[in-house]
């Protein structure tokens, strides 16, 4: 708003029963880029009905699905500026791939995907994401300025939603910009008329039509540059625009997966905030320039989303190039270092899209990157700190003093610490062998590639000169074997494991369990599969599987595991469909018992009595409240009654529900929601009751929970988990550094646990590292272990 200084600024209003004298919402278009459209992108359209500019500054738009679920979230754009009085204030939304007429210059940008046909916008007094979901929630949130129902919303004003949206069809409050606070009788439906502050209709100002475009000569650039292309934020400004004769030299061509090739410009602006690159999109016809082209490129302008939630590729898309010169000189790289590298991470939007946030690259490692989005970057000998995988990809630390751990990782300690060092490394090369890096190894030398993101880790290093691999030697643990008066609990994630699988699966895994873990007594195996894996035909016994694994434990040296479990309903218990996973129990009969109660099934629960004898189960092996919603879709908890040497011992194994659908931390929306915790808390909260009950029944009860909980040890799963003090996790009595059992997108970090009773007073712990460092797994968790001396264990 470059006039704004001129206008006196008052405070928007708060929402009320009466109608809205002030800012409102004046058009709402979802179709955007849809079949059909002339538009290419959404938008949402304010105006200023009253006499005085209205400062947005702090103020958001919001988008609510037309029927929203229990997971569904208000989605936010921030604003800034301000509305002179009687104008309008155009704010840019999701860019769809149809259309051929971009918006006029927008004043506020966000990507929030809007349904064409239903949904709810509002405008709100602050940036935090609404909570409300239905109508009178939302009417009484004072934050609610203005609200617009369309389509069948449920979230609305008045007598019913707006109606008539559609792929061609905006709504609209009409010029008088009258508010009665009723959607239905305020807006109608028409063709969409976007105008921004300016007073720009599309193809009206420098937002509309063609960007750069001067009619000169066909080998002369443009008037538009790569770095205007990008701009200062996360999303460009020509997004919907088509570009014309962009100058830059090529840097990196894919010619495979998604093909194209990164231009850079060989003569930067001055400001840190603009990436001087960009990712030319060829769809699919295989880029025909090379590296070290001149090129001049015309194409249209996208923000690509490789996923709902994750932060988007600014693309040249359906390109035309003109090649002026080849062999040339490329532009000096960026150097990765922990120089560089800000250590805070990325801004914050109270759970919102920090997409329209001016970019902060010294302020934030994220900003940062995006501000070398597509750039020639480079670091030198970096250590690897996740291990290469099936996909070709590894992960280095360019801050190699970042929470190292004592094996070469780097460990992930808390939510605010995602540890900025860490970037994701792959290559252009399709014609090397993409080297087998363990955790702790180097790649030597220098590494040099364009910058790009991914949904699969965030940012990450397109190499066209990848280092060199140094095998720092990392080694498989083998923990010792258990005394003759400790019992030996384990617990390993066997990552669904069938009878179908291959004889070299299962020897590898029965191979950690026979020799890494030194043959426990008790093993708790979480994803054993059905006889037949995948097959989706109502077969849940698995039985197959697990003689498979018992005789190849056998031939790897191991004892003769019996085993017990409990069968789920066909497609109850999560997972991959078909697959029936479930937990198990192994136990070795020469050295413990089992207390069979029988009676157990998939729906019946267990629970704790008293009896002459002492305390016992109602049903051994069983299910921990396993019709309880806590456990929808999810696998239900597996208790065993053992005895070991006359003393008795109460196992709870567990799989939680994962954390699949959660937002990414490196993604548009941050703070990111870990929707799943809310499943995971109720699980914890029902295994925590049980533990309660058996503690009630017998206060000196020896109880072992265990298996792999899908979260963090300071997360509030395992707070919420341990609650009253029933349970003591026992992987924060290890050295900080060494508190991890899986490696996800280069942090090391916890996720399977082993809790135990006030009564177990006598133990020692460990976590067995055979897999996830590793290139080459078994599994990708590590196993852990626990043995208790039981005679030792005093009453408390």
């Amino acid at each position: 708003m470059g006039a704004a200084g001129a206008f006196a600024f008052t405070s928007l209003p708060s929402a009320s029963a009466t109608p809205s004298a002030s800012a409102v919402i004046t058009e709402v278009y979802g179709g955007g880029g849809n079949s059909g459209a002339t538009l290419t992108r959404d938008f949402v359209e304010l105006g200023n009905a009253g006499s005085t500019a209205y400062d947005l500054s702090g103020y958001s738009v919001q988008y609510l699905p037309g029927s929203p679920s229990s997971g569904s979230t208000w989605q936010v754009t921030a604003l800034t500026g301000a509305i002179a009085p009687g104008a309008r204030y155009l704010v840019g939304e999701g860019t769809g791939s149809g259309g051929t007429t971009a918006l006029p210059t927008t004043d506020a940008s966000g990507s929030i995907a809007m349904s064409a046909t239903t949904g709810t916008i509002a405008l709100v007094s602050g940036t935090t994401a609404l909570t409300c979901k239905n109508a009178a929630d939302c009417a009484a949130d004072t934050r609610i300025v203005d609200l617009a129902g369309y389509g069948t919303a449920v979230v609305r004003e008045g007598s019913g939603p707006a109606t008539g949206a559609s792929n061609t069809a905006s709504v609209s409050r009409a010029d008088s910009l009258a508010d009665t606070d009723d959607n239905a009788a305020d807006f109608t439906a028409g063709t969409p008329s976007p105008v921004n502050s300016a007073g720009q209709t599309p193809g009206s100002g420098d937002g509309g039509g063609d960007g750069g475009g001067d009619g000169g000569s066909p080998t002369d650039p443009g008037t538009v540059r790569v770095h205007d292309i990008q701009g200062t934020t996360r999303l460009s400004p020509y997004a919907g625009q088509t570009v014309t004769r962009v100058p830059g030299i090529v840097t990196g061509v894919r010619g495979s997966g998604s093909l194209g090739y990164w231009i850079q410009d060989p003569t930067p602006d001055t400001d840190p905030r603009t990436s001087e690159a960009v990712f030319v999109y060829t769809g699919s016809a295989k880029p025909t320039v090379t590296v070290g082209d001149s090129v001049l490129v015309t194409g249209k302008v996208s923000e690509y989303y490789p996923s709902s939630t994750s932060q988007s590729n600014t693309e040249i898309t359906a390109p035309t190039a003109t090649v002026l010169s080849s062999g040339n000189a490329l532009p000096d790289a960026v150097t990765l270092d922990a120089t560089s590298i800000p250590d805070a991470y990325i801004p914050t939007a109270s759970g919102g899209s920090i997409e329209s946030l001016a970019l902060q690259p010294t302020v934030y490692a994220q900003d940062f990157f995006e501000s070398l989005e597509g750039m020639r970057v480079t670091f030198a000998d970096a250590r690897v700190v996740g291990a290469s995988d099936a996909y070709g990809e590894l992960w280095v630390t360019v801050k190699p003093n970042e929470n190292p751990t004592p094996r070469g990782g780097t460990l992930y300690s808390s939510y605010d610490q995602p540890n900025t060092g860490r970037i994701e490394v792959m290559s252009l090369d399709t014609t090397s062998t993409f080297p087998a890096a363990n955790v702790g190894d180097e790649l030597s030398g220098t590494t040099t590639g364009p910058l790009d993101y991914s949904t699969y880790g965030g940012y990450n290093v397109q190499a066209t000169q990848l280092g060199t691999l140094v095998d720092n030697g990392l080694k498989r643990e083998v923990t010792r074997r258990q005394k003759k008066d400790e019992l030996a609990v384990a617990t390993y994630n066997v990552e669904n494991l069938d009878a179908l699988d291959t004889q070299e699966k299962f020897d590898r895994l029965a191979e950690g369990v026979a020799v890494n873990l030194n043959s426990p007594d008790i093993v708790a195996l979480e994803e054993i599969q059905d006889d037949n894996g995948a097959t989706n035909d109502g077969t849940v016994t698995a039985e197959g599987t697990l003689k498979r694994f018992t005789d190849a434990v056998r031939a790897a040296g191991g004892p003769a595991y019996q085993w017990r479990y409990i069968s789920p309903t066909n497609n109850a218990d999560g997972g991959e469909p078909g697959g029936n996973i479930r937990q198990v129990f192994l136990f070795n009969p020469k050295r413990v018992s089992f207390t069979d109660h029988k009676g157990g099934d998939a729906t019946t629960a267990t629970s704790v009595v008293k009896t002459r004898k002492g305390v016992e189960l109602t049903y051994s092996p069983g299910r921990i409240d396993p019709t309880n919603s806590a456990w929808e879709n999810s696998r239900k908890p597996l208790v065993g009654e053992f005895t070991f040497q006359g003393e008795q011992v109460f196992v709870i194994a567990n799989h939680f529900i994962s954390k699949g659908g959660d937002q990414p931390i490196h993604g548009r929306y941050q703070p990111p929601a870990r929707s799943s915790e809310t499943q995971r808390a109720a699980q914890a909260a029902e295994v925590n009751t049980f533990v309660k009950s058996l503690l009630a029944a017998d206060r000196n009860a020896k109880a072992i929970v265990l298996g792999d909980l899908n979260d963090y040890e300071f997360s509030q799963t395992v707070t919420t988990l341990t609650a009253g003090k029933v349970l003591k996790p026992l992987i924060t009595t290890l050295p900080a550094a060494e508190r991890y059992t899986y490696v996800y997108d280069g942090n090391s970090q916890t996720l399977d646990h082993i809790l135990t009773s006030p009564a177990v007073t006598s133990f020692t712990y460990d976590v067995v590292h055979i897999n996830a460092e590793f290139a080459d797994q078994a599994s990708d968790h590590d196993p852990q272990i626990v043995r208790v001396d039981v005679s030792k264990c005093g009453r408390h």
